[in-house]
């Protein structure tokens, strides 16, 4: 009984602020076996705002998530959730602050898919908003467009769908500072496009979003800012139009990229620069095994009316 009592006197967060700085990692050095894969990191997500990491394979895009999340330990600096270390909040209350979608999700049970999008409102059992769970859950479902199969078990799903219910508990969970780690990588155009989307909403309503991203033309055309990780460490943080430069990204992955301006919208487009051996019109340099059937040095003596037009003469 006591313990449902102190659960009950627990501190909800308020609303942050536009702009506070819900995540900080500080001269943030993380090492994995023998490895420093992050190296002096200094970064903010602010509230109201989508910050995309990008970078190559191995930059350290994850492990940098982890580290916000307060799953990795800092080797040496310091990460901040909302004001304060992240080693100063317990887990309960670190729960309330942020929420975590890892790369993939297991379960090892079959729960059927309400029940685990429902247990993103843990965090807030013995709170006043325990109440607003079912709303939460439902809410959430309808975003990820997962209440469908509601009642199916999280198991017999695809794993695009059950990247989105993990995203529906990600959402369901009403965390300030959501921690996304590739939400897209297992979806279809349709699908990354909804997630991207429910980043910005998110963002408008004063959240503060962290996503890992492989897709270049993703992060330019939906994030506030992008930070580009490269061997630990930050090459440039910026707005993607300022940040996503050809040299800057042809270093980076180590591919000769082009970045032209979006017809449109003027969002960077991220083009990796093929040769003509590589694309789909290139002629091979050998003999065709086939005669044309009007080979251009004997056209026919009497050509074919145009179509639809009696005696047109061709062009």
């Amino acid at each position: 009984m006591t313990r449902l009592f102190a659960r009950g006197r627990r501190t909800v967060p308020p609303r942050p602020a536009p702009g506070a700085a819900l995540a900080e990692a500080v001269d943030l050095h993380v090492r994995l076996g023998q490895r420093e894969v992050l190296a002096g990191i200094r970064l903010t997500a602010r509230a109201g705002e989508v910050l995309a990491l990008v970078g190559p394979n191995g930059a350290g895009k994850s492990t940098l998530l982890g580290a916000l999340a307060a799953d990795l330990p800092a080797t040496s600096g310091e990460v901040r959730v909302d004001g304060r270390p992240v080693g100063d909040w317990s887990a309960p209350d670190l729960a309330l602050r942020r929420s975590v979608l890892p790369q993939s999700a297991a379960l090892s049970f079959p729960f059927p898919v309400a029940d685990v999008v429902r247990m993103g409102r843990a965090p807030w059992a013995g709170t006043p908003f325990a109440d607003a769970d079912e709303e939460a859950v439902a809410t959430a479902m309808a975003a990820a467009e997962v209440t469908a199969f509601a009642a199916r078990p999280f198991s017999a799903l695809s794993g695009g769908e059950r990247a989105r219910v993990a995203l529906a508990r990600v959402l369901a969970q009403r965390a300030p500072l959501l921690l996304l780690d590739e939400p897209t990588a297992a979806l279809d155009l349709r699908h990354q496009e909804l997630v991207l989307r429910i980043c910005r909403e998110r963002a408008a309503a004063g959240d503060a979003v962290v996503v890992v991203l492989h897709d270049l033309g993703l992060a330019a055309a939906y994030a506030d800012r992008a930070a580009v990780l490269h061997g630990g460490r930050i090459a440039a943080d910026g707005p993607p139009a300022e940040v996503f430069e050809d040299a800057l990204l042809s270093r980076v992955y180590r591919q000769p990229v082009e970045v032209l301006p979006h017809p449109r919208t003027g969002a960077p487009l991220v083009i990796p620069v093929r040769t003509a051996a590589h694309t789909p019109n290139h002629t091979p340099n050998h003999t065709p095994n086939h005669t044309p059937a009007h080979p251009p040095s004997h056209p026919p003596a009497h050509p074919p009316d145009g179509p639809g037009i009696p005696g047109a003469t061709p062009i």
